[in-house]
């Protein structure tokens, strides 16, 4: 596997950590990492992932890549770019939920 691939897998590790660890500690409150910490981590991830994904097609148009490879970056960078969305999607209907609560 080249490096591009390594690191597109090295990022969905790094996606699939940072979202076991807010799946597993639900309840602890301001001890952990902030909203806006978590928020910062997804994004980054998801930045990474996109410019993995975007260096292995460029690699591949080159001719110096691997087209596994940048199916695994591709698909990696997808499934981040879901995780986000689902993410974005909770905390858009909570938000409604909130609005929508009498006072």
């Amino acid at each position: 596997m080249s490096d591009l691939g390594i690191s597109a897998a090295r990022a969905y590790m790094q996606t699939a950590q940072t979202l076991a660890g807010v799946q597993s500690k639900p309840t602890e409150g301001l001890q952990g990492a902030g909203f806006g910490d978590i928020l910062n981590t997804a994004v980054s991830t998801l930045t990474k992932a996109a410019s993995g994904a975007e260096g292995a097609v460029s690699n591949a148009a080159l001719g110096r890549g691997d087209l596994v490879d940048v199916v695994t970056a591709v698909a990696a960078a997808e499934a981040t770019m879901e995780t986000v969305i689902a993410v974005r999607d909770e905390v858009i209907k909570a938000y409604q939920d909130i609005m929508r609560m009498p006072i």
